[in-house]
């Protein structure tokens, strides 16, 4: 009955059993065998040399890869919905030490070079302006829009002309490499992506997010960043041990597929009331006030988000059965 947010799923068998394998004495830190793993295994998955580092939450891998990016006197081009933008309490200006969001327009919270152009096209080459050092796209967007391969590269190539860095925001990045049907590595690195927060948490994690750099050299000031910063966890094992538990088999994928297909129950029985297409496990629809309030009354609970609007958001534990009373409430109203 609860569709207010995926963070409040439950932790997926697998990471709970790799949480009770990895409880026994090792070295601490990231010195243990699971977290010396995380590289090999994630160069595997995206089919290049990448360094990666665990961290507790999405709001940390964010930040600290916009540190890497971007110096304290630049600034970030993002969406202006954009979750570092909405949602992170000013943690992108914290960990960068004040480099400014730079916000840009589209719809679904969807970036494309033209919208980033109509931020950066008009800034000034001196000293008396901030000058971008980055841009960051989130994929998933913040309205459960997918950027497909070709999009992602449209940004990295302007990204490559401009000399910028290019984050890719992915606490749903599972959920959008299930829709679009592409590899990781498309979506990523082969589109010119620099650095990747990859979720865990939200697809069945309980408290991992990797952080993922395309480019290696760049992960050498952030190990000093995340020690900075306080996320250098004693027993960094159990963050490694959740996410190549998650790796292996492609849970990560099987939890997305899940969450995707039941989410896409909930826009059939939307219909017309849909405010954005669904392609991850984040639903949009237009309910009056008496019609969330009826629904509410039924015992299902979620967001109201814009006047008139309301999200509901699938889990990767909630299957046909458990989403089909919402989808005939729906469709009652």
């Amino acid at each position: 009955m609860r569709f207010f947010s995926d963070n409040a799923a439950p932790a997926c068998p697998e990471v709970l059993a790799a949480l009770s394998a990895a409880n026994q004495l090792d070295t601490a830190y990231d010195g243990d065998r699971w977290s010396q793993s995380l590289d090999s295994r994630l160069s595997e998955l995206f089919e290049t040399e990448v360094r990666a580092l665990w961290v507790p939450t999405g709001t940390a891998a964010n930040c600290l890869a916009l540190a890497a990016l971007c110096q304290p006197h630049g600034g970030i081009v993002c969406h202006r919905e954009a979750h570092i933008q909405n949602d992170e309490c000013g943690a992108p200006e914290f960990y960068t030490h004040g480099a400014k969001l730079m916000l840009a327009e589209g719809p679904g919270a969807k970036l494309t070079p033209d919208a980033i152009e109509a931020v950066v096209g008009r800034i000034r080459d001196d000293v008396h302006q901030v000058q971008p050092h980055a841009i960051s796209i989130t994929n998933a967007t913040e309205y459960g829009l997918v950027y497909a391969p070709q999009e992602v590269a449209a940004i990295g190539a302007l990204a490559k002309e401009r000399g910028l860095g290019f984050h890719m925001d992915g606490a749903r990045f599972a959920n959008a490499v299930v829709h679009s049907g592409a590899s990781p590595a498309d979506l990523t690195w082969r589109a010119g992506v620099d650095a990747l927060s990859f979720g865990f948490v939200k697809n069945g994690g309980m408290s991992a997010e990797a952080l993922v750099f395309f480019k290696p050299e760049l992960a050498d000031a952030s190990e000093y960043h995340r020690k900075r910063a306080g996320h250098l966890l004693s027993k960094g094992r159990y963050l490694a041990a959740q996410i190549l538990a998650m790796l292996d088999g492609d849970v990560w994928l099987r939890n997305a597929r899940a969450a995707n297909e039941t989410a896409a129950m909930l826009a059939d029985a939307a219909g017309e009331r849909l405010v954005y297409p669904v392609e991850a496990n984040e639903v949009f629809l237009k309910a009056s006030a008496e019609e969330a309030a009826h629904l509410r009354g039924l015992g299902f609970d979620f967001y109201d988000w814009a006047p008139g609007e309301v999200r509901l958001v699938v889990s990767w534990d909630q299957d046909a059965d458990a989403v089909r009373p919402l989808a005939d409430a729906i469709r009652a109203l």
